[in-house]
């Protein structure tokens, strides 16, 4: 994708003033004591350990916690072998359409010295179901209106309730520092990254969003000319010609630019500017709304929707050692 959305001293003041549902608070917290209630008489979540793995300086753990409703959500937990606990955390959401795979797909932050709780993605994963049934027609083999007909049936009401839950989950580990906990993730995990640090407050520590989708959804469906935006360009032009605004009402539930207004920890974002999946504008209008004071943002110049790939990793290391965020000198790793 060409520059072909704003130059980047337009994107730097990009800030659309698009307002939240007016009961958007009340929506999320409903939502969340509903979950935790769900979740307390469900069964406790568990960490059994993966003795056969072929890893020698990680520790794997095959995780299931209770995510929306009750229901049982897979993660993968890596602990550095010998390191002292407690140890910071990294809570990874994952990018659409895609699960947490094989835990030896996800070494780095371990081999950094961090915990890393690597989360599935209810119905888009192989080890996690989305059992809840869809109301109305919908985008087939997409999740962006699943229950577009109202937002208390919306895939993303589930799948962000999973993603605050995970991050209470790595917080109740006694491995993990509870004061430390970080939220990361890439595109549809940046989003819920995003969300999550607003919705769970100081209870984490700081967000990793990188080239973040669920933001500024409808110039997103405006603009993208792939993945999974364009799946509601084409619901609309199907099922909803003459009523778009009933669509847009639901999303706005789920839009990251009114999580951004409500974060309450410090963040470092990603934006590349020939992103043709999460248009550069949809992730500035999310960073400049973001409201607290430290933050920041890495702009690959180049960059599609991998954004800096490893080399934003490096960034993110960084930044959380100057924040006090790194492990601490003194926690050992053995072999």
């Amino acid at each position: 994708m060409p520059l072909t959305d704003m130059p980047l001293e337009q994107l730097r003041a990009y800030r659309p003033e698009t307002a939240a549902p007016d009961d958007f608070e009340d929506f999320w917290a409903g939502t969340l004591s509903a979950a935790r209630e769900a979740a307390s008489t469900a069964p406790p979540a568990t960490f059994p350990r993966i003795e056969d793995s072929p890893l020698r300086t990680v520790d794997v753990h095959d995780v299931r916690f209770p995510g929306w409703d009750g229901q049982p959500v897979a993660a993968w937990l890596l602990l550095p072998r010998g390191a002292d606990a407690p140890l910071p955390a990294i809570v990874n959401y994952i990018g659409y359409g895609g699960g947490r795979g094989l835990h030896t797909e996800h070494l780095l932050w371990s081999a950094a010295g961090y915990a890393h709780l690597v989360v599935d993605s209810r119905g888009q994963g192989h080890a996690t179901p989305d059992p809840d049934p869809v109301p109305g027609p919908h985008y087939v083999g997409g999740f962006m209106t699943r229950g577009i007909d109202g937002p208390e049936h919306h895939y993303y009401r589930r799948l962000i309730t999973d993603a605050v839950l995970a991050a209470e989950t790595a917080r109740s580990h006694p491995a993990v520092d509870p004061a430390r906990v970080i939220v990361t993730g890439h595109s549809q995990g940046g989003g819920l990254a995003l969300a999550v640090a607003a919705l769970a407050g100081t209870d984490v520590a700081a967000a990793l969003v990188d080239v973040p989708f669920l933001c500024h959804i409808r110039r997103g469906a405006e603009l993208a000319v792939a993945g999974p935006y364009p799946e509601i360009a084409h619901y609309l032009g199907v099922h909803m010609r003459d009523d778009p605004e009933s669509v847009f009402s639901t999303l706005e539930y789920f839009d990251g630019l009114h999580f951004a207004r409500r974060a309450a920890v410090p963040a470092l974002f990603s934006v590349a500017l020939m992103d043709p999946v999460c248009p550069p504008s949809t992730g500035f209008a999310a960073y400049n709304h973001y409201a607290h004071d430290d933050k920041d943002v890495v702009v690959w110049h180049f960059g599609d929707h991998g954004g800096g790939r490893g080399s934003q990793t490096l960034h993110q290391l960084r930044w959380l050692a100057d924040r006090g965020l790194a492990p601490d000198h003194g926690q050992r790793q053995g072999a």
